[in-house]
């Protein structure tokens, strides 16, 4: 059996947003449930601080993408990276979590037994494996691969005498300087790049193969610092994350009720940001309907601004081969660039890369169904935090986080040692994890766990989530609930221990 001081009753793995915010659920609503954070990097942050490229920032407000345990308070709607980061490192360090994270911990496998309902959790550590166990086993790695990101085979890359950068590895002292950069791709990190490295470089081109819907929004809410006047800014902060979220759910569903309308809509709202005479439907009218794929947002016009001023601008065309100077296009003209930036995307990857068994046998997470969208069929006692493709990824965090915690509180009243999601229909048809078309998705549908018909779905509805995950039954007929006596031994002792 595990050493009692590696075990704990909650194990969370990552220390991002959705870790600091499952661990603060934890210690707030469980306090008498151990936890430690296992985190792969030496920093906690995530995402906020793995990506250090120019600009980086939120895609969403703050008022969705913050803890609705800790309202965010700076007057910036739209935050940049390194504000986001210091906002978890100060949540962690308030309530304690930091204490309990232990970095350099990579997790590569998770095993679960069922005679001890608990999992073994091995990770790499200064070079060597470590393992731990839990009861319950919490995974908020994300939803991409950390250690790089997605670049295509470009032919005749090796032939280019210039740099060439991928924004996940971004370089930490790469000069842009008076250079002619050449950006490949048109999402979210394309559009943040390039208005902020426009003053700097000679001149900087978006590439696309296809366009990408774009929409404009301040950078700060007029209407959020005016209620802070008015009203204890905690209100405020309420009625701008509920306004928010209406707002959000609001728009998806008109979009995919009228895409039509929605994209001329759009692409008018782009126009009009626009000199005259750009060529709006060649380099923004894309080929697909709203919200097939994320609408990519311009803070305040800053690309709009970059593009009119002629600092940048946007060339759509297919890249025939990498050459010494830059890019040959199909068309035949070639782009000359100093420095080549493939923000060509993330790679998916589900748990972190680990390898899964239970009961000494190997588990395809690809040919699992998704419980709820963040627990798997057959696999006890495990939920993977995967947020919303059309909010704020926090909102689903903290929904998943009090589903949780309601979980541990229903097992421990019922004397429960772990809980199963278990399809009992065979003939039931798997779908994909997500109906959009972004390249990231479509590469990694073969192993993303499959959906079906409620509850073995996503349903990217906050207010479903609400009833569901916030006042749902726990017992639905499809969660099975076991008890385990080498289990209830286990935490016989460890009780006993903890007592002397």
């Amino acid at each position: 059996m595990m050493a009692l001081e590696n075990y704990f009753d909650v194990l969370i793995v990552g220390a991002g947003l959705s870790g600091v915010g499952a661990a603060y659920h934890v210690q707030k609503h469980c306090p008498d449930k151990s936890y430690a954070i296992l985190e792969g990097r030496n920093a906690l942050g995530g995402t906020w601080d793995l990506f250090r490229y120019p600009g980086i920032r939120s895609d969403s407000d703050m008022f969705t993408l913050g803890y609705g345990f800790r309202p965010w308070r700076q007057a910036k709607a739209i935050a940049d990276g390194p504000s986001i980061r210091e906002y978890v490192n100060e949540t962690a360090a308030e309530y304690g979590i930091d204490k309990r994270i232990r970095f350099n911990h990579w997790v590569t496998d998770i095993a679960w037994s069922s005679k001890d309902a608990r999992w073994t959790v091995t990770a790499q550590h200064d070079g060597r494996p470590v393992q731990y166990s839990a009861n319950f086993l919490w995974m908020c790695s994300g939803y991409y691969r950390y250690s790089e990101g997605y670049t295509p085979e470009f032919k005749g890359a090796e032939r280019f005498k210039g740099t060439i950068v991928h924004p996940q590895k971004w370089p930490e002292n790469l000069d842009y300087a008076g250079k002619r950069v050449v950006v490949i791709g048109s999402g979210a990190t394309a559009v943040t790049l390039i208005p902020s490295m426009a003053d700097k470089a000679a001149h900087i081109t978006m590439l696309q193969r296809t366009p990408t819907y774009m929409f404009s929004a301040p950078g700060t809410s007029p209407l959020a610092n005016a209620l802070s006047k008015i009203m204890p800014k905690s209100w405020a902060y309420w009625l701008m994350r509920w306004q928010r979220i209406i707002l959000q759910q609001f728009v998806f569903k008109t979009a995919r009720a009228k895409p039509e309308k929605t994209a001329e809509h759009l692409i008018e709202e782009t126009r009009a940001r626009l000199p005259a005479g750009f060529d709006v439907e060649k380099h923004f009218k894309p080929n697909y309907n709203p919200w097939e794929q994320r609408l990519c947002l311009v803070p305040d016009d800053d690309l709009f601004a970059a593009i009119r001023c002629g600092k940048a601008s946007v060339v759509t065309d297919h890249i025939d081969t990498f050459t010494e100077k830059g890019i040959l296009l199909k068309s035949g003209e070639e782009l000359e660039a100093d420095i080549i930036i493939t923000a060509t995307g993330l790679i998916m990857e589900v748990l972190g890369g680990a390898k899964v068994s239970v009961d000494g046998q190997q588990v395809d997470v690809g040919k699992t169904f998704t419980y709820k969208g963040f627990m798997f069929s057959g696999l006890p006692n495990i939920v993977s935090v995967f947020g919303y493709l059309n909010a704020s990824w926090t909102l689903r965090a903290d929904l998943i986080s009090e589903y949780v915690v309601r979980l541990l509180k229903y097992m421990d009243k019922h004397g429960f040692s772990s809980a199963t999601p278990v399809n009992k229909n065979p003939a039931m048809q798997p779908e994909p994890l997500a109906d959009f078309s972004s390249g990231y998705i479509l590469r990694a549908l073969d192993y993303l766990p499959k959906q079906g018909p409620a509850p073995w779905r996503h349903p990217q509805d906050y207010a479903r989530d609400v009833a569901d995950l916030r006042f749902g039954k726990l017992d639905d007929g499809v969660m099975e609930f076991a008890s385990s006596p080498a289990s209830a031994a286990a935490e016989k002792e460890r009780k006993l221990v903890a007592a002397e």
